[in-house]
């Protein structure tokens, strides 16, 4: 049962989710598993909608800074995204869950154009969509292209799936005594710079009033424990 009063959701995942145990590429058993807690989740009732970085294939930030071009950089970041958004369909689809990819650069061969009233439209209708390609500009993460989208379909959370339970005060793999916070403000978030997410997206959400919900996606059964109103991650704004 859904009690969080969640009727939408965009749920932001990196790239380095897919890969499992691998130290590069796409785990097909992760894909899989991370695919049918989305299932569990959409049976509650909620519509979802989900953004994937590519960093498990390329991070254009890390090679342009050793040279290549930031544009060329950031356009093959964007590709790679795709790359796990088609991944993450195909494995939805697997388990009967109606899927549409949208992209924000052209690749009409495999995925729609993002068009937000047709994204509105799918979601409406009970599918899961899949937004690919980031913002469709370079020098902007896949971060700010989850904020940008969850305030495009008026989700009411954006929910930041990591490896960490939530926010911390320092890196708690590093650092055993890190401070947990249950809940923080955006403003907080940037003056601590804390690693949640870019400042752009982080000051999206701030000033469109988003919630940003940071949980730890590698706890089997967080997605629906989030959607379903349990206490999971940390809040941010709201």
């Amino acid at each position: 049962m859904n009690s969080s009063g969640y009727k939408r959701v965009l749920i932001k995942m990196s790239g380095e989710a897919m890969m499992g145990k691998r130290s590069f590429g796409v785990d097909p058993e992760m894909v899989g598993a991370i695919a049918a807690e989305i299932k569990e989740a959409l049976d509650l009732g909620v519509q979802i909608g989900v953004v994937i970085g590519g960093g498990n294939i390329f991070r254009g930030v890390e090679v342009s800074a050793k040279g290549m071009d930031r544009t060329s950089a950031d356009h093959m970041g964007m590709l790679a995204t795709m790359i796990n958004s088609l991944a993450l369909q195909s494995a939805l689809e697997k388990l009967g869950v109606v899927t549409r990819v949208q992209s924000a650069i052209e690749v009409k061969e495999v995925a729609e154009p993002y068009i937000q009233r047709r994204a509105v439209r799918h979601l409406e209708k009970g599918r899961v969509v899949i937004f690919g390609g980031g913002t469709g500009n370079p020098y902007f993460t896949t971060d700010t292209a989850a904020a940008l989208r969850a305030l495009e379909i008026k989700a009411d959370v954006l929910m930041k799936a990591t490896k960490v339970d939530g926010v911390y005060d320092k890196d708690p793999v590093v650092y055993k005594d890190a401070v947990f916070f249950e809940h923080i403000g955006f403003t907080d978030v940037l003056t601590k710079n804390l690693k949640v997410m870019d400042a752009t997206a982080i000051s999206l959400c701030r000033d469109n009033n988003l919630t940003v919900l940071v949980f730890n996606l590698l706890k089997e059964g967080n997605i629906k424990r989030a959607i379903s109103g349990e206490r999971v991650g940390t809040i941010v704004g709201g």
